[in-house]
């Protein structure tokens, strides 16, 4: 494989997270720099700098005398995780939606449309990720639950690996815009039920979608 020019970095994080991610390599296995290096026709200065964000990302860690390996993807924590997603972000959404204001909608709108140009222009799941978050966060902001909104955003870096995973290896991306586009009219109209039961929904059917999709790579 030959790496395209981005940034080396970069361009060297997203093919070994795309490797991890479709479970080319497995959860525990070694990341060996050299042999990475030599893989993708780079240094070894881009490969380290690479596993030190997917280390940030949680895909990577580094083990004392083993050096860097791939992190288990889990099943079950995957499940916990969007369930917890699901209880709380359906009660900061609903005590959002009695502050939001038309800037809110334009804003979170405008994420949409990015979003949109992105998936027609097949650009990396790294910046899909980033604007999913975004675009709940911008949802969420009115409530002015600080405390609450740091727990979201922990939880929302906890399970991105796992938002990673269903981007790269499902057909769900346009499910998902769909419903963010429903979920902001529900929002505009002040309609706080079905935008709750709406939310509850996308989080925990992500969930369970992506947990599924898990064990079926460890079956093989």
């Amino acid at each position: 494989m030959t790496i395209e020019y981005k940034t080396r970095t970069q361009a060297v994080a997203e093919a070994i997270r795309e490797k991890i991610l479709s479970g080319a390599i497995k959860g525990g296995q070694p990341l060996r720099q050299n042999a990475l290096a030599d893989e993708l026709k780079v240094s070894r200065i881009p490969v380290r700098e690479a596993l030190l964000q997917l280390e940030a990302e949680g895909l990577v860690k580094f083990e004392a005398h083993k050096g860097a390996v791939a992190t288990e993807l889990s099943p079950d924590e995957c499940r916990e995780l969007f369930e917890l997603r699901a209880m709380l972000e359906t009660e900061v959404l609903k005590l959002a939606i009695s502050n939001q204001q038309q800037e809110d909608w334009d804003k979170a709108e405008n994420i949409l449309d990015r979003f949109d140009s992105l998936l027609n222009s097949g650009e990396s799941i790294e910046n899909w990720s980033e604007l999913n978050q975004e675009f709940h966060n911008t949802l969420y902001q009115p409530s002015h639950r600080t405390f609450t909104l740091d727990l979201i955003r922990s939880l929302n870096t906890s399970s991105d690996r796992y938002i990673r995973l269903q981007l790269l290896l499902t057909n769900k991306i346009p499910q998902a815009e769909s419903e963010h586009r429903e979920l902001l009219e529900l929002c505009r109209e002040g309609n706080k039920r079905a935008a709750c039961k709406l939310l509850k929904q996308h989080i925990e059917d992500a969930g369970n979608a992506i947990a599924s999709l898990i064990e079926q790579q460890q079956e093989k």
